[in-house]
């Protein structure tokens, strides 16, 4: 049995994309025959403060379902204080090497970017002749934080760039969540190893209840109320005559979305908090559509749920450029607006519908998305390659 070590700093049971693509990864490598361990901070996302059940804790190791968790200590922080920030990353950073330190690494690593600083205390610690780095890479950072607005082209920016070209050349192998992600690496060693490795979604799919609404549209968005996302600017540019709008989720806009909601009760905007995974699941296909917006187009961005809406059969609507958008065209799974258009995007919207919203379509987009993104597939795949 190989054994195979996956170092991450999201992991149930905190929630979002970056937590359940690691965790999928987990289990289908377990499931494959590996004996797989994973590290991962003491959980605290999104929340930026460590769950109740782990408080006071500086390590946790359980077995869950034949998986090895090695939870490490962290300073906790959502601030948007860049130093704070930086010293939750560095005290995550000091754990890691405490724990290759004193204890037995397999030959076989599996590491999630970014964060950078965490990849590069990985590639630099645990690179050898005798073991097989691979890379994992998300987002392309610091690429997505420049066209985010959070970076500035200084002398941080350049040695975050050399932190990134530093992982990518130590990397046996890199995978990436997007065409665009593989050659930007490329681009920067030209002869790497890459794979496409999407974030395909494993779980049981609800039955398809759904009827169209009569007259209004309801449009539903859940996830992460980031800055990336732009739900709170979503909220000032719909245009609410036939729409209402329908929020889950938690971030960083969480209390301004709260606020604007609560000085504006005569718009049809409704947030409904946090719930997990498996209920939201059932909840969503009680929408009209799904929206999926990014503030900005960020190269190598492929929001995850493309793939996990397309198994429930969930019309979305893409706000978002870039490759994102056109999967959805490719694979016919909804609607497209111009990204950071808000005019055109509630033109898209008045020209939806009801009659476009038909059981057949949403049985189509589960089709497609079970032909298109098989997790199964997909990791026979990446298992040739470790």
């Amino acid at each position: 049995m190989k054994n195979v070590l996956i170092i991450t700093s999201y992991f149930p049971p905190e929630t979002g994309a970056a937590s359940n693509r690691i965790f999928h990864l987990a289990e289908g490598l377990k499931d494959h025959g590996f004996k797989v361990s994973v590290l991962t901070p003491l959980p605290n996302y999104p929340t930026g403060e460590i769950f109740k059940a782990y408080k006071g804790k500086f390590k946790d190791t359980s077995t869950e379902n034949g998986i090895i968790i090695h939870r490490l200590w962290i300073y906790a922080s959502n601030s948007k204080n860049k130093l704070l920030r930086l010293m939750a990353m560095l005290s995550y950073s000091l754990s890691l090497i405490w724990f290759f330190i004193w204890n037995k690494i397999p030959k076989t690593v599996i590491v999630q970017s970014p964060p950078l600083l965490v990849a590069f205390t990985c590639m630099l610690c645990l690179k050898s002749k005798k073991r097989h780095l691979i890379l994992n890479v998300s987002d392309l950072w610091p690429i997505a934080g420049l066209e985010l607005g959070a970076f500035r082209k200084n002398f941080s920016y350049k040695m975050l760039e050399r932190i990134e070209r530093f992982n990518y050349k130590r990397a046996d192998l890199v995978l990436g969540q997007s065409e665009e992600i593989l050659l930007h690496v490329r681009s920067i060693v030209s002869d790497k190893k890459t794979f496409l490795y999407r974030n395909y979604p494993e779980f049981e799919v609800p039955e398809l209840n759904h009827k169209p609404s009569n007259g209004t549209l309801k449009i539903v968005y859940a996830g992460l109320l980031g800055i990336a996302q732009g739900i709170y600017k979503l909220c000032q540019e719909l245009d609410y005559e036939h729409v209402e709008f329908h929020i889950y989720g938690s971030g960083a806009e969480q209390i301004n979305i709260e606020t604007y909601i609560s000085n504006h009760p005569e718009l049809p905007i409704t947030y409904h908090g946090q719930v997990s995974r498996s209920e939201l699941h059932t909840v969503l296909l009680e929408y009209d559509i799904t929206i999926i917006p990014l503030l900005k187009r960020i190269y190598g961005s492929v929001p995850s749920k493309i793939f996990e809406y397309a198994k429930l059969g969930l019309p979305m609507l893409y706000f978002g450029g870039g490759e994102g958008e056109m999967i959805i065209k490719k694979h016919k799974l909804g609607w497209v607006a111009e990204a950071g258009n808000y005019e055109k995007l509630n033109a898209v919207i008045s020209s939806i519908e009801s009659e476009m919203l038909s059981k057949s379509m949403r049985q189509n987009i589960r089709e497609n998305g079970k032909k298109e993104f098989d997790f199964k597939t997909q990791l026979v795949q990446l298992k040739e390659l470790i």
